[in-house]
């Protein structure tokens, strides 16, 4: 097993690509290193998982809310106590949510119980070119999440105008002194700058590697984590108030999710989910007032959540949410709140 495990972190806002990007490097990725995932969602029913292209991926998901935050952080931390003990992966990669604050991510990483074991390598921000100005302007995530980061990836630029483009690095310009920056479509960018094919571990790893380490109970974990959550500078607080609800589709004709979509409040950021048609299965991808409706790839024995459609947007947008699916095809699975429990 290697000594040490790099860490990448991709963020960026809802629906930026982040997903898109994580396959990218999933299928460039050398087949003798090891690799794990972490896929973090905000709404209590995880889509993004289903999307990760590969079978032998060793991956983890975590829902309900972000992995920097109390909500699941004893989740997070708990999973990367099994990576250090277990796993041991040459990489690990987090996908975090989008409205996720990772300010934290770097401390959380030289916790003293992962003996040393990560090394944060890179933070990528992907940006929706197309949207990213508007939810600048309302969601304080994206300006914790540009401020953290070394490498944007402005992506879709193909429904962006050049001018929008300049403008957008403008916003980012001013949290960094030479912001490094990559236009794109699909977050296509030459990973080769980013990920080591080979590498020796240096004299420290390798000692790392044969040292033992002492393995906490169950118990002795849960009061370290208690400890760490009583931390008076802990980001407790989600940086914005956004809820997801789940709709269970029980029609057909797709035409009733199109009518839907066309409905919806433009204060909805995300809608996300796989829906059966009368011609086989289709993913809905909703993102601030642009959607599709396409044929899925992905096999149906692999889509865990079939016929359940995501919406996130602010608490005020659910009634507007009822209304553009309240056709009779639709049925709520309820409200839930990731920093405060499920609600109707």
């Amino acid at each position: 097993m290697p000594g040490h495990t790099d860490v990448y972190l991709i963020t960026g806002f809802l629906g930026a690509g982040k997903t898109t990007f994580l396959n990218r490097i999933i299928h460039r990725f050398p087949k003798d290193k090891k690799m794990t995932l972490l896929v973090n969602e905000f709404g209590e029913v995880g889509v993004d998982g289903t999307l990760v292209e590969g079978d032998d991926i060793d991956m983890m998901e975590i829902s309900k809310g972000s992995i920097f935050c109390v909500c699941v952080k004893t989740d997070f931390i708990k999973g990367l106590y099994e990576l250090n003990n277990t796993i041991q992966p040459d990489v690990l990669l987090i996908e975090s949510t989008g409205v996720a604050n990772p300010s934290d991510l770097k401390r959380d990483l030289q916790l003293p119980i992962f003996n040393d074991r990560f090394f944060f390598k890179e933070q990528f921000c992907v940006i929706d070119a197309a949207h990213f100005l508007d939810a600048f302007e309302v969601y304080a995530s994206l300006e914790k999440q540009i401020a953290s980061s070394t490498a944007f990836i402005i992506n879709k630029v193909d429904l962006a105008g050049a001018d929008v483009v300049k403008e957008v690095k403008a916003v980012v310009g001013r949290f960094h002194p030479d912001p490094q920056f990559f236009e794109t479509t699909y977050a296509d960018i030459p990973l080769e700058r980013f990920f080591e094919v080979s590498r020796e571990p240096a004299a420290a790893e390798a000692a790392a590697e044969d040292a033992p380490q002492a393995v906490l109970s169950e118990a002795e974990l849960d009061r370290f984590l208690e400890e760490l959550l009583d931390s008076p500078d802990l980001e407790i607080t989600p940086p914005d108030t956004l809820v997801s609800t789940a709709y269970r589709w029980k029609g057909t004709n797709l035409d009733r999710i199109r009518e839907a979509a066309e409905r919806l409040p433009r204060a909805v950021v995300r809608a996300k989910g796989f829906v059966e048609g009368e011609n086989g299965l289709y993913i809905f991808n909703y993102v601030m007032g642009t959607w599709t409706l396409e044929p899925t790839t992905r096999p149906p024995e692999k889509i865990q959540y079939k016929n359940v459609v995501v919406f996130i947007g602010p608490p005020e947008s659910m009634d507007e949410i009822a209304e553009a699916t309240g056709s009779g095809e639709w049925t709520s699975q309820g409200i839930f709140q990731p920093y405060g429990g499920e609600q109707g």
